[in-house]
C-alpha cells in the first residue's frame, strides 16, 4: 500500500508521509511500518534486506524486525532499520501521536537526505553508500 492508498485523504494521518515511503503495515493495536522505495530495494537494484524501515511499536522491540511481539511498555517507540542488525536509536514517546509526528519528520529527514546512515554502519559500505545518496539526494 501506498502513501496514496491510505484511506482518509489529505486529512489523514499519514498526509505528510513522503511519496518514497510505503505504509508497509498499519496494524490495530497502533503499530505501524514505514518502507523506503521497497520498488527499489528488490534484491536487483539494491539489496531487499537493506530496505529501510521504519518501526512506531507500543512497547520496545527487543530484537531485529519481525521475530518479536512487543511487551507490556505503555510507551510508544521509533526506530529506523537499515539491515536487520543496523539501526538508529530507538526513541521513546509517551503518546502515539507524538510518535507518529516523530516518525513521519523522520522518514521526511531520511527522503530529503538529511539521516546520517553511513554512522550507524560499523563496517563502511562505500559502493552502497554511494549509491544511497544518489537515491535520497543526500550527494547533491
Amino acid at each position: 500500500m501506498t502513501n496514496s492508498d491510505v484511506d482518509g485523504g489529505p486529512e489523514s494521518e499519514y498526509s505528510s508521509l513522503p511519496d518514497d515511503w510505503t505504509v508497509w503495515s498499519d496494524g490495530e493495536d497502533g503499530r505501524l511500518v514505514l518502507a523506503y522505495r521497497p520498488d527499489v530495494f528488490n534484491a536487483d537494484d539494491f539489496p531487499a534486506a537493506c530496505l529501510p524501515t521504519l518501526y512506531l511499536t507500543h512497547g520496545k522491540r527487543t530484537r531485529r524486525p519481525g521475530t518479536n511481539p512487543t511487551n507490556s511498555d505503555d510507551s510508544w517507540y521509533v526506530t529506523l532499520y537499515l539491515e536487520p542488525d543496523v539501526s538508529a536509536d530507538t526513541e521513546r514517546f509517551s503518546t502515539r501521536t507524538d510518535a507518529l509526528e516523530f516518525a513521519l519528520e523522520l522518514a521526511r529527514a531520511f527522503d530529503d537526505g538529511e539521516v546520517d546512515y553511513r554512522g550507524l554502519y560499523q563496517v563502511p559500505r562505500e559502493t552502497y553508500f554511494d549509491r544511497l545518496d544518489e537515491l535520497t539526494g543526500s550527494d547533491d
